[in-house]
């Protein structure tokens, strides 16, 4: 029900306006005031949706009035009344967003014929404004696991140009933002939802970054570098925040690895490959550490593997190499035999290895023990048979379970897509209905079907909607939201990327008109 506010000096006039008004708008609700003074102080109370104000009254004017009005009401619609057809009015008028004027006197036609334009632009508006609202609603609702999703793109797949820049202006990024990694660590099963949720919404709260979707309690969060802050200091006062986490839930222990800072998201997966190594070389009483720090505390050694080597060596885990992961880790040993490092300093970069793999397995779902050697060896050979004994049940596990799971896991993921590609379908999601970690499930889809998921989810999307275009009654408004696409440009700028054409021009095609 709008809300019209009639003001002029003269009774008669605002009755007989009001009468007319009635009738053609039975459904609005009328107000009066018979000068400016009375009019700015009755829409400050009363809100009126338009105002229908006469020009020239005594003290305040009609253009003052309308001026004061419109800076408390900025949504406020306005037409003059006047009886003055004059340049200058008009003038002033438009300067102040008047959308009409009805000259004194009328017609009553011609009244609600102007006033009935003004209205339908005001429910226009509205019903705009609503469908925003209901956007913005329902984009707050998903933009958690719109967040999981991105940084498990960035950390654990390929960038897709179609939708990471979009989504990454929702989010309110920007692929170009320097940033790194805190990989935030999980000592209880019991507790871990808990304290994943205490996490995503501390960091929400302090708009300190994005979280990524937990997987074997492990939570990467992407860290935006903040303008007048060292990265050490600000890296530290996030950690600092988190840690206090545990106050609130009783039992939730963290550790949190933390990786150095990277201009580029397309880059920040190297520091989550540092927060890795720092979380494998924590101590055990630490509750942080430093990439760099990590570095630190080692022994200086020209023949060592350098920072790049154990990146690659995360990565080749990660990609499933094991043949390339046995021989960097038997290298290794071989290396420190022939220099005859003490043997106590050997065994512990041997089991930082171990632990890596089975950190890294962790993060594809895939639950492994923390590896530990069963004696103390007392000499290389035993280290060494020790080792390849570790070793190989460890890729054993690893690579039976995923020979046994990929396949049908691949195929469960693939049918649910094509049989919801409507749905707001996201990692996390699919990766809670068939019990996987979402970035195994990324990689493992990818690894089968040759095509990325989300890839494939607008391949579904879009060949359902041209076959819905078929049908000259659906609009493409209707074939956007029916599709799975909140936003009909942004279903239109996907569309002529993957097919060449708009929406408008496939369907002209269609019809050859």
């Amino acid at each position: 029900m709008l809300k019209l506010l009639i003001v002029d000096d003269e009774q008669i006039e605002r009755e007989g306006l009001q009468a007319i008004l009635n009738k053609g708008f039975p459904t609005c609700q009328f107000s009066e005031a018979r000068n400016g003074a009375k009019a700015i102080e009755t829409a400050a109370e009363w809100q009126p949706d338009l105002v229908l104000m006469d020009i020239k009254m005594p003290g305040i004017n009609g253009l003052e009035a309308i001026e004061r009005i419109a800076a408390l009401l900025p949504m406020t619609k306005f037409i003059m009344v006047t009886a003055y057809d004059t340049f200058e009015y008009a003038q002033q008028a438009l300067k102040l967003g008047v959308k009409d004027y009805v000259l004194k006197p009328s017609k009553a036609s011609e009244i609600i014929g102007i006033v009935g334009k003004v209205i339908e632009d005001i429910c226009l508006e509205k019903t705009i404004a609503a469908q925003q609202r209901e956007e913005k609603a329902a984009l707050r609702k998903v933009m958690p696991l719109v967040e999981a999703d991105v940084v498990t793109q960035l950390l654990f797949d390929r960038v897709h140009d179609v939708h990471i820049s979009d989504m990454l202006q929702l989010l309110g990024g920007e692929l170009t933002s320097e940033a790194f990694i805190l990989l935030v660590m999980l000592s209880g099963e019991s507790q871990a939802e808990a304290m994943y949720a205490a996490v995503k919404g501390k960091i929400r709260q302090t708009e300190s970054g994005w979280v990524g979707a937990m997987s074997g309690r492990q939570i990467p969060i992407i860290v935006f570098r903040e303008a007048g802050k060292t990265y050490r200091s600000q890296a530290y006062s996030v950690v600092q925040q988190l840690l206090m986490l545990r106050q609130r839930e009783p039992g939730g222990e963290l550790r949190i690895g933390i990786g150095g800072p990277y201009t580029g998201l397309d880059n920040v997966k190297l520091s989550y490959q540092e927060a890795m190594l720092a979380s494998a070389q924590m101590g055990p009483s630490a509750k942080h550490r430093f990439y760099g720090e990590a570095e630190a505390d080692r022994p200086s050694s020209s023949d060592k593997q350098g920072k790049e080597s154990e990146k690659q060596f995360i990565e080749h885990i990660r990609q499933g190499k094991w043949g390339t992961v046995r021989e960097a880790v038997m290298a290794l040993l071989a290396r420190h035999d022939r220099q005859q490092t003490p043997l106590t300093r050997s065994a512990q970069e041997i089991l930082e290895r171990l632990w890596m793999i089975a950190r890294v397995a962790g993060e594809m779902g895939i639950e492994v023990e923390k590896p530990l050697f069963s004696f103390q060896v007392t000499q290389y050979e035993q280290l060494r048979a020790e080792t390849e004994g570790l070793l190989g049940k460890l890729i054993s596990f690893i690579a039976a379970y995923q020979s046994s799971v990929q396949p049908d896991a691949a195929r469960q993921m693939k049918q649910y897509i094509i049989e919801n590609s409507e749905k707001d379908i996201t990692l996390e999601g699919m990766a809670l209905r068939i019990g996987l970690s979402p970035f195994y499930m990324s990689k493992m889809f990818k690894d089968h079907e040759g095509i990325n998921y989300i890839d494939f989810l607008t391949e579904c999307r879009i060949e359902k909607a041209k076959k819905l275009m078929a049908d000259p009654e659906r609009s493409l408004k209707e074939i956007t939201f029916e599709i799975g696409y909140n936003d009909p440009n942004y279903f239109s700028k996907v569309f002529k990327k993957v097919c060449g054409a708009t929406p408008s021009e496939y369907r002209k095609a269609i019809f050859g008109h």
